[in-house]
């Protein structure tokens, strides 16, 4: 059960990210894999990514990566140096607030041009 604290709602994220960068990977195999079956069909696949609709859903795959591999890079700390397991919930938020500042200019290039922001 849920109960609303910060290394409990990481741990669902984390979770959930690794799962949609895996989905996402094995997408991108058997799309890849499709020039096995003949150029045509590789070319199809690729052009569903070149879809305006397509945008958010590749920078939800970009947040996700970003989630994860600062996720698990606190997770690392907290493993390897004892005292910051104290501070974990100060740890939480300003790693919240570097995800979210590192999330701007990310969103302003990949979707900017959807948006009509460039």
């Amino acid at each position: 059960m849920y109960r609303g604290h910060p290394g409990m709602l990481a741990w669902v994220l984390h979770r959930i990210t690794g799962l949609a960068v895996l989905l996402f990977l094995f997408a991108h195999i058997v799309e890849t894999s499709m020039i096995l079956v003949s150029p045509e069909a590789y070319n199809k696949a690729i052009e569903l990514y070149r879809q305006p609709w397509f945008k958010p859903l590749e920078f939800l795959l970009v947040a996700a990566v970003l989630f994860h591999a600062g996720n698990g890079l606190m997770v690392m700390i907290i493993d390897f140096i004892p005292t910051p397991s104290r501070t974990y919930r100060r740890m939480f938020w300003i790693g919240a607030g570097v995800y979210a500042v590192l999330l701007v200019p990310v969103a302003y290039f990949m979707l900017g041009g959807l948006v009509g922001l460039r």
